[in-house]
């Protein structure tokens, strides 16, 4: 949904840590987290499951993984 974003840190070594953000920029689009063979896999996807952007990061490397959904989704009742 517009407005998804996933916000990860990771630990950049000697230059202490770095902040990436990936967000569905688009209606229809979600972004999605995948965790394989030691690497952390965000993509922005299409209603299709067709990657449009894609961010990769070591496992061992990532220190924290923040996801946010859209502010305005009504809450459930």
């Amino acid at each position: 949904m517009k407005g998804d974003r996933v916000e990860i840190m990771i630990d950049a070594g000697g230059e202490g840590t770095r902040t990436y953000e990936v967000v569905a920029t688009r209606a229809g689009r979600r972004v999605e987290v995948t965790n394989r063979r030691g690497v952390v896999e965000v993509s922005e996807v299409t209603r299709t499951g067709t990657p449009v952007r894609t961010a990769r990061f070591m496992a061992s490397r990532v220190l924290a993984l923040v996801e946010q959904p859209n502010s305005d989704a009504e809450p459930e009742t």
